[in-house]
């Protein structure tokens, strides 16, 4: 008897000891509400079924690193690598073009390679349970002046299931840190997030991509691009998961082309000419156009730029989205929509001030930058209230806003009430910003675009949207070719088509 109760006594206190341990889990998952880098890559590792390769360039194996300490790593690390000295990495993945390693298209080049030596070895029946990946990252970390943070691209080929076929999530990251070891560290952590969420999270992309700053700070990286693909991800809207970087704060500004394919905003805008138009585009009218055609003119004419050397935005900022309450993603695809059947880049930026939107450019370099506006904008540019948290207020905005080569072309407008057509010309400014706004003109900073279409003085966006929501008539001939029909089509804007029933 007194052995029996001994026994009970340790079973007992072992059963109230595992109920303290599971109580101190659950309150920290509680407080932290995600799996630290080193439980991510433990929980990988456990899996039978989980079983790839890493192939890491430019920061070290930073990754792979965490898997090899986490324990077990021999059930998940069929390989790890990196292929550091250049030509090294030539003769496994072949030569880049203008000696650039550090792009989508090396990384995409090092994901495929990994994945066809994995079929070419594992695809077998003794490994028809696994589901295999490959990661890869190419990236450039900060540099010996520190005058360059750095950047990379980071992505991996899986399968959701035994024997899918290959899904992939491709990103890209721009280092906010200013040391390498740091820096190294925290792209470590993200790639453990990465292959965690791309096996555990691939049914939640929204949640995949919070996942990513899990035990770091939105401080130390910034991700400007990702991009999903494959049959785990058949409804994936990739302009709604650029959407949700800027919601979550990860990055300031994503642009995606007509074709609605994501785009490296440094790609697109390094050393470029840029002409942008801002506006709500609820939706796209002739004004809006009429703007864009009449100021790009103007702006190719005074920069003496090439058209394929000129990159054009319409620019809508996430205030804007909100403007109604919530961020209405519905609501967002159709004016992105439109925006695209007319052929145009779309820019979704964090930039309620212009100023910002123009210093955005200036970090990658643009030679000339143009901005196409109303005057109600331009009013709204010089009221001092928008620039109270600015230390050096106003002025420390125009000095960021009126960059060497930055021109604002503004688009006329006519009072609904007085009729009266305002300009730079007559537009009223406080008394004093008189001398300041005389100076930007005189200087030919503030144009007006004169060879405007005087049809269009009295087409206001507003007035449109009442008619659509209201399925009233006589707003088709405001829009671009075409968009009347599309709205219609889907019921965007909150159209609904007016049916009649005859009484019998």
């Amino acid at each position: 008897m007194k052995y029996q109760f001994l026994e009970i006594s340790t079973s007992f206190l072992g059963f109230c000891e595992i109920l303290v341990n599971l109580r101190k889990i659950l309150f920290m998952s509680v407080i932290k509400q995600y799996l630290t880098p080193k439980q991510k890559a433990l929980a990988i590792n456990l899996d039978p079924n989980i079983y790839g390769t890493f192939a890491e360039i430019g920061a070290g194996q930073e990754t792979v690193r965490h898997f090899f300490r986490a324990g077990a790593a021999s059930q998940t690390i069929a390989k790890a690598m990196s292929a550091y000295d250049k030509d090294y990495s030539d003769a496994i993945y072949g030569k880049e073009e203008k000696n650039r390693y550090v792009t989508q298209n090396r990384l995409k080049k090092m994901l495929r390679h990994e994945v066809g030596l994995i079929q070419e070895r594992l695809d077998n029946e003794e490994n028809s349970h696994r589901k295999f990946f490959s990661f890869a990252n190419t990236v450039t970390t900060i540099n010996y002046q520190k005058t360059f943070l750095g950047h990379g691209w980071v992505g991996i080929m899986f399968q959701a299931q035994p024997g899918q076929e290959y899904s992939e999530i491709v990103l890209h990251v721009k280092f906010k840190e200013n040391d390498a070891t740091l820096q190294q560290e925290t792209l470590g952590n993200l790639g453990v997030n990465l292959v965690y969420g791309a096996f555990h999270l691939y049914d939640n992309p929204r949640r995949l991509i919070k996942s990513l700053y899990d035990d770091i700070s939105v401080d130390k990286i910034e991700i400007d691009m990702i991009d999903f693909q494959g049959p785990a991800f058949p409804y994936v809207d990739n302009r709604l998961m650029s959407l949700q970087l800027i919601k979550n704060s990860m990055t300031e500004a994503v642009i995606f082309n007509s074709e609605g394919k994501n785009m490296l905003p440094a790609d697109l805008l390094y050393r470029k000419d840029v002409f942008a138009v801002r506006g709500s585009f609820r939706p796209v009218t002739l004004v809006n156009v009429d703007m864009f055609e009449n100021g790009l003119k103007m702006f190719l004419n005074e920069t003496e730029g090439k058209p394929e050397d000129t990159v054009i935005l319409f620019e809508i900022t996430v205030s804007n989205l909100k403007a109604s309450g919530n961020l209405d993603e519905r609501d967002f695809l159709d004016r992105v929509d439109v925006l695209a059947k007319l052929g145009y880049t779309v820019m979704i930026s964090n930039f309620s001030e212009y100023y910002r939107l123009v210093d955005y450019f200036t970090s990658y370099n643009v030679r000339y930058t143009g901005i196409a506006m109303g005057v109600n904008n331009l009013l709204m540019v010089f009221d001092e209230d928008y620039y109270k948290h600015l230390s050096g207020g106003i002025l420390e905005a125009f000095g960021k806003f009126f960059k060497k080569d930055m021109r604002v072309y503004l688009y006329p407008y006519k009072d609904p009430k007085t009729h009266e057509l305002l300009t730079s010309e007559n537009l009223k400014v406080n008394d004093n910003l008189k001398e300041l706004y005389k100076y930007f003109k005189h200087n030919r900073r503030i144009v007006d675009i004169k060879d405007y279409n005087p049809e269009h003085s009295e087409i206001y966006s507003r007035e449109i949207l009442q008619k659509i929501s209201n399925s009233e008539s006589g707003w088709e001939e405001q829009l671009p070719d075409g968009v009347a029909a599309m709205i219609k089509e889907r019921g965007m804007f909150g159209y609904k088509e007016d049916i009649t029933f005859e009484e019998y």
